[in-house]
C-alpha cells in the first residue's frame, strides 16, 4: 500500500442530529488508578447537557472493573465500550467520533481532571462568536495547568485569538499543551485508513492539521479549565522513537504534503524539521526509500530526503 493511501482524508457527508451539547471522549489503558479523576470532575460540572464514551482500549490491570464500578457513580449518560485488543488512542478517538451524540467533542484524558465551569465556559464562549463566523470555527481551545498549578506552555498572546493549528504553533511553537473541543460534524467527516491502527501512537495533530487544512479556525482563549497531570505512567507524551515511528512518519508526512505549497519557502526550516523526523521514523519501519519518493509530493522535499536517507541511521 502507498503511503499517501495512509494519510488520513477530509469529506463531507450529510448532516447529522445530536442529542446533547457535548461529548466528552475518554480512553482508558491501564488507568484504574486515576479514572476517578474523571468522574469527578464530570460529577462536578455546573452543565449538565452532555454524555461520555468511555473506551477501555485492551487494558492489563483492573480498569474495566474501575471503570463499571465508576460507571455507577455518573450523574451523567455513559456509553461504555470495552475493547479486547489494544488499539491505541487514535483508533479509539475514530470509534469515539461515529458513535458520539454531542454537537462537540471534547477529548479528557483519564488521568485529567477539570474545572466545574468547564463545560459552562466552552459552551459562553462558543455562542460569544458572532454567527456569522461560527460556520468557519471548528472548536474552542483553552490553557492547562500541571497538577502543581503551574502553567502548561505559554498562554496565547491575545485572546480571543483566532487562528489554527498550523498557524498557532508557527507563531508560537512553545505553546504546548491545551484542551479543547471541537464540532462533531467536522470530525465525522474525516477518513482515518485502518490500516494505521494497532501500529503504534498516532499523533491527534494530524486530524487537527487535516482540519486545518480546510480552512477552519479555532477560538483560542486564555482561560486555565484542565489540569495535566505531568510524567503519569505510561504517558503518551513520553516519547520513545522506535515505539512511535509510525505515527512520526504518518504526521510527517502529512505536514509535508498539506502545507508546502503555501509555507515552504516562507517556514522552511519547519520543513526540514519534518524530513529530518521522517527520516529518523524510517529506519524503524519497513517502507523502502522509493516508496517515500512515492509519497512525497514536494520535488526539493523529496530530494532533500533522498541525500538525507544513507545517513538516517545516525539521525
Amino acid at each position: 500500500m502507498q503511503l499517501t493511501n495512509l494519510l488520513p482524508t477530509y469529506k463531507e457527508h450529510e448532516k447529522h442530529n445530536f442529542s446533547y451539547t457535548f461529548t466528552i471522549f475518554t480512553p482508558i489503558y491501564n488507568r484504574a488508578n486515576t479514572l476517578a479523576r474523571v468522574f469527578k470532575s464530570l460529577n462536578a460540572q455546573t452543565f449538565k447537557d452532555f454524555e461520555l464514551v468511555l473506551i477501555n482500549d485492551g487494558s492489563k490491570d483492573n480498569s474495566h472493573e474501575v471503570a463499571l464500578e465508576l460507571i455507577k457513580t455518573a450523574t451523567f449518560p455513559v456509553n461504555y465500550i470495552n475493547n479486547s485488543i489494544n488499539k491505541h488512542k487514535m483508533a479509539c478517538f475514530m470509534q469515539a467520533i461515529q458513535i458520539a451524540k454531542g454537537a462537540f467533542i471534547l477529548p479528557f484524558d483519564s488521568d485529567d481532571e477539570c474545572t466545574a465551569d468547564a463545560l459552562q465556559v466552552f459552551k459562553d464562549e462558543y455562542d460569544a462568536i458572532p454567527k456569522e463566523r461560527q460556520k468557519t470555527i471548528s472548536g474552542v481551545t483553552c490553557l492547562c495547568n500541571d497538577q502543581f498549578g503551574n502553567l502548561v506552555g505559554e498562554p496565547f498572546k491575545t485572546s480571543p485569538y483566532y487562528s489554527n493549528t498550523f498557524k498557532q504553533q508557527m507563531e508560537q511553537p512553545n505553546a504546548s499543551e491545551k484542551w479543547g473541543f471541537t464540532k462533531t460534524e467536522v470530525l465525522k467527516n474525516i477518513q482515518v485508513n485502518s490500516n494505521i491502527f494497532s501500529r503504534g501512537y498516532i499523533p491527534e495533530g494530524v486530524i487537527w492539521e487535516l482540519i486545518a487544512k480546510q480552512g477552519f479556525e479555532t477560538k483560542y482563549i486564555n482561560t486555565t479549565l484542565r489540569t495535566y497531570y505531568l510524567d503519569t505512567e505510561n504517558a503518551i507524551s513520553i516519547q520513545n522513537h522506535e515505539k512511535d515511528a509510525f505515527g512520526m512518519a504518518i504526521y510527517s508526512l502529512s505536514i509535508l504534503n498539506w502545507y508546502y505549497q503555501d509555507y515552504l519557502y516562507k517556514k522552511p526550516l519547519l520543513f526540514l524539521k519534518r524530513v529530518y523526523t521522517l527520516l529518523r521514523a524510517s529506519q524503524y519501519l519497513e517502507f523502502k526509500l522509493k516508496d517515500y519518493q512515492k509519497a512525497i509530493k514536494s520535488k526539493l522535499l523529496k530530494t532533500i530526503f533522498t541525500i538525507g536517507w544513507p545517513l538516517k541511521k545516525l539521525l
